[in-house]
């Protein structure tokens, strides 16, 4: 049973392109291997296991820096081979062998740390995975880190590679006295040298006088002036190396079969570990697509519906991302009630592409990937994917393009069933509109009839009206604006679309009288049910944006409701805490009046009734009680003064409210923003005293000039200074040796030319580096050392993608093996 129709499916909906974007992001041949075998399921448990794996890898490539990419290799080539006894690999496969078991390593500790997985399905994918460390150290007992055979990897190696070294050595001491002899001889050029022909010691003689020194010549130049000879004192030795190589060569080979046999019983679960390697290579590659073009795992259903949210092509977003264009998603709903989905609307609108943006999506689900949907998006499971788009007329099969589409047809007819997805552009075109719409209505109505699901595309009319009164087909428009004379690329379920030919015609520029005897040819039926669907739509929109303005009004009401109802309880708070304030002042007051009382009448008592004392006392009574009364008629005015403070913060609130929602917003609520730095302006560095001047700005970056000194800085590390500051700052820290404004020697003494980013994250990273190599640059510094360290060598990338795009870096290097290696990065500053 053929599920996928025609056998140039994927290249109709352009899947065969998406299937090699995911090829090339492979690392390895495996990878490749299972990109280009991805087939199509109908299983729901497979569909939904493998998408939610794709899933989690997705999130690896966006969230997880240190999940390991390095050593992916296909080994099964050689692996196979070794089925055989008394076959063996060779170095570089065994080294091959060893970096991708590491790899495989690697994998399977991300995916099983902690005691519960942050990746549940990978860590289950992986659980039956297994890592041989005994092929590992013993691959280690024979190769070095560079992948060459040991000396030590068995006794017998160790011996025979310690005489070659002992011979070479003396043949080495030997040719050297020949060679000074036959200068002192004059046989040889006081400047020549020994060099080495097939494996052998030789000595430069001109031809003249090859007979004078005895040996054997292996060689010539290309003028036939120089001879190579190699003298007869040394052939014996070299003879004897010869041999010992020789020896050599088969102890390795031994070491190797040797090897080869211990692997052999391991092979098939090698095999299998390889196997997960590739998937896990492959699933990488689809998160990688899924990251660029906006995948996501929609709900998943094991009945056949399609609802996508914001679904578009992934080769149409691509495309129009590198134009810098924005591409029109696409809502695309089908169920058992509205199994097939009429699209109709003018040409060039739109229509093929959202056929192919549902074929391509509901293919890319059902291989493993992610489609390019929302994650809220709901897609079931077809047995089937049929598609009838195109030309496909065919001269070896006398076919034109109307009898090839009705072959399509009679195929999908045929085999076509409720779990069937049918995908048919320009339905019925090709022939007499009358025929080719009386046809296509019928094989509509048969489709329907099979629930069949499918999105269709047609102009003609008598389709539109037909799909408006069967059940289970629904309507759909692609939008155009009347306005400008040009689509809209979006996509109206639940009504006809125009073909808007009459205003497209005109826009181009048809001479009116012939567009005017068109309509009449064309008939007032026609042209008034275009007319209606036009006007349906005008309306329809108009009102669309009433309900959208009505909505916000709405929700900016609600908000201001809720904001006014929260200050209005801080008031009722900030009233009981004056009251409440005003209340413990009166307590005082009176406390303290009370004092006062028993004071003068104790006073009075004690003076027997002297009136001078009597006066005085009743004096600072009423005193008392003049205060009092101000202080106590003042609380209350104090707090209705508060009151009206707090109502007059209130209605300001509302009228900066009013004015943020449209009108132009009063003078004392204007806030100045600050001028952005520009050319010509005097700065400083922020937290320095460094003055200076902006030459250029660059975006993000500005040229500063500091006395004759030219240095690149971040504008947001740049601060405005006055005439007055810049004039003052140079006459206050002027250097006298350099006239910059600060001191450089000072500045040098401290500088510190290794930096350590290793636990950096790269934006924090590349600011460091460039923080130094500016800050090298000003003070004439000419090398200087970063460590980022080895790991997966991302952050050393980015770090060396970034000193390329610096004025300043002359060349950078990895520091000599002995002192850090690919772990550190030597940069050479132009000074």
């Amino acid at each position: 049973m053929q599920n996928i129709y025609p056998n140039n499916f994927e290249e109709k909906i352009g899947f065969d392109r998406i299937r090699a974007k995911v090829s090339n992001l492979c690392l390895c041949d495996i990878g490749k291997r299972k990109a280009a075998s991805a087939s199509f399921l109908t299983d729901f448990e497979a569909i939904t296991q493998v998408v939610e794996l794709t899933a989690e890898m997705k999130t690896i490539c966006q969230m997880e820096d240190s999940f390991p990419v390095d050593g992916y290799a296909d080994t099964t080539p050689f692996l196979e081979r070794i089925k055989h006894e008394g076959s063996w690999l060779d170095e570089t496969e065994l080294f091959s062998l060893r970096r991708s078991l590491d790899a495989i390593k690697s994998i399977l500790t991300f995916l099983k740390k902690g005691d519960k997985p942050k990746y549940p399905n990978l860590a289950k994918f992986a659980s039956e995975v297994e890592y041989f460390p005994f092929i590992s150290e013993r691959i280690d007992s024979i190769l070095n880190r560079f992948g060459k055979i040991k000396d030590n990897a068995s006794p017998e190696l160790a011996k025979i590679r310690s005489e070659i070294t002992s011979k070479q050595s003396s043949v080495s001491k030997r040719i050297g006295s020949i060679l000074k002899q036959a200068q002192a001889d004059g046989l040889v050029d006081s400047d020549a040298s020994t060099s080495m022909r097939d494996g052998r010691i030789v000595i430069p003689v001109s031809a003249s006088n090859k007979r004078k020194l005895k040996g054997i010549v292996h060689d010539e130049s290309a003028t036939g002036k120089t001879v190579f000879i190699e003298p007869v004192e040394v052939v014996e030795l070299n003879n004897e190396i010869r041999e010992l190589e020789y020896d050599e060569r088969r102890e390795i080979v031994r070491i190797l079969v040797e090897f080869a046999d211990t692997l052999r019983p391991y092979l098939t679960e090698l095999l299998q570990s390889y196997d997960f390697l590739g998937e896990i290579d492959f699933l990488r590659a689809k998160g990688l697509l899924a990251s660029s073009v906006a995948g996501a795992k929609p709900i998943l259903h094991s009945s056949p519906r399609v609802y996508l949210r914001k679904a578009v092509h992934p080769l149409l977003m691509l495309a129009l991302k590198r134009e810098g264009k924005e591409i029109v998603p696409l809502d695309i709903e089908l169920d058992d009630q509205n199994h097939i989905l009429l699209i109709s609307g003018p040409n060039a609108g739109g229509k093929s592409v959202c056929l192919k943006t549902l074929g391509v999506s509901q293919y890319m689900l059902q291989c493993g990937f992610l489609p390019p949907v929302l994650e809220n998006s709901e897609m079931g499971i077809f047995n089937k994917l049929f598609i009838d788009i195109g030309d496909e007329q065919s001269i070896e099969n006398d076919l034109s393009t109307y009898s090839s589409h009705l072959f399509n047809m009679k195929f999908f007819l045929k085999n076509a069933d409720s779990s069937t997805l049918v995908l048919i552009d320009e339905f019925g075109a090709g022939t007499e509109p009358l025929v080719g719409g009386a046809i296509a209505e019928s094989i509509l109505q048969q489709f329907n009839q099979q629930g069949t699901f499918g999105v269709i595309t047609t102009h003609y009319s008598n389709l539109k009206h037909y799909a408006a009164s069967a059940k289970g087909i629904i309507n759909g428009a692609m939008l155009f604006d009347m306005g400008r004379i040009e689509p809209l690329f979006k996509l109206e379920i639940g009504k006809p679309g125009s073909s808007f030919a009459f205003e497209i015609a005109r826009k181009i520029g048809l001479p009116e009288d012939v567009l005017k005897l068109a309509e009449g040819k064309a008939g007032t039926d026609h042209i008034s049910f275009e007319k209606h669907l036009k006007e349906i739509s005008r309306d329809k929109r108009y009102w669309e944006r009433k309900r959208d303005q009505i909505r916000k009004s709405t929700k900016k009401t609600e908000e201001y409701e809720t904001k006014l109802a929260e200050e209005l309880e801080t008031i009722k708070q900030q009233r009981k805490a004056i009251i409440s304030k005003a209340k413990e002042e009166a307590e005082a007051i009176l406390a303290s009046s009370n004092k006062i009382i028993e004071n003068t009448i104790r006073e009075i008592k004690e003076s027997s009734a002297e009136k001078e004392r009597t006066r005085v006392a009743r004096q600072g009574l009423e005193k008392h009680k003049e205060t009092l009364h101000e202080v106590s008629t003042g609380v209350e005015p104090a707090i209705e003064k508060k009151m009206e403070q707090i109502r007059q913060r209130q209605q300001r609130n509302q009228d900066r409210k009013q004015k943020r929602d449209g009108q132009i917003p009063s003078q004392e609520e204007k806030v100045t923003k600050p001028k952005p730095i520009a050319q010509g302006d005097k700065v400083r560095i922020a937290g320095q005293d460094a003055v200076g001047e902006v030459m250029q700005i660059d975006g993000k970056n500005a040229i500063v000039a500091f006395g004759s000194m030219l240095t690149t800085i971040k504008v947001n590390k740049l601060e405005r200074v006055t005439l007055t500051e810049y004039r003052r700052a140079e006459r206050t820290v002027k250097s006298p040796q350099t006239g910059i404004g600060f001191d450089l020697h000072k500045k040098r003494l401290n500088f510190k030319s290794d930096i350590d980013v290793r636990g950096y994250r790269t934006d924090e990273a590349l600011e460091t580096v460039q923080d130094l190599i500016d800050e090298a640059a000003m003070i004439g510094i000419s090398k200087v050392r970063i460590l980022h360290g080895k790991g997966n060598g991302i952050l050393r990338q980015e770090i060396r993608n970034f000193l390329k795009s610096m004025p300043y870096v002359k060349s950078y290097a990895d520091e000599h093996i002995d002192f850090g290696g690919t772990g550190i990065t030597l940069v050479e500053i132009d000074t």
